[in-house]
């Protein structure tokens, strides 16, 4: 057998060739979603657009009787809503004042 004859890949070469293949697409995969993490805020270091330019915001709020929330005016300007408009509210609770 000469040395055309020989296959391009044996199968260790094949077998590492995609491994090799798997890594880098891990590797675009992480970026990727580093890179969706900063745009949305989360862990942000500066980069990218910030939250409210999203149209998002977080805020910390005392729930009030009745359980109403108020969104800060800050907020509600930045965000162009007013009294009747609807919005998605996702609640964490940061701190209980219970005894």
């Amino acid at each position: 057998m000469t040395d055309d004859d020989q296959p391009m890949f044996t199968p260790a070469a094949f077998a590492e060739y995609f491994a090799d293949l798997g890594e880098e697409a891990a590797d675009a995969q992480r970026m990727w979603v580093k890179q969706f993490a900063e745009l949305s805020g989360f862990g942000s270091e500066g980069l990218g657009p910030t939250p409210m330019q999203l149209g998002t915001a977080t805020f910390k709020t005392r729930v009030q009787s009745n359980g109403r929330l108020s969104i800060p005016d800050a907020e509600r300007e930045a965000l162009d809503i007013d009294e009747g408009d609807i919005v998605q509210v996702v609640v964490i609770p940061v701190k209980r004042n219970r005894e």
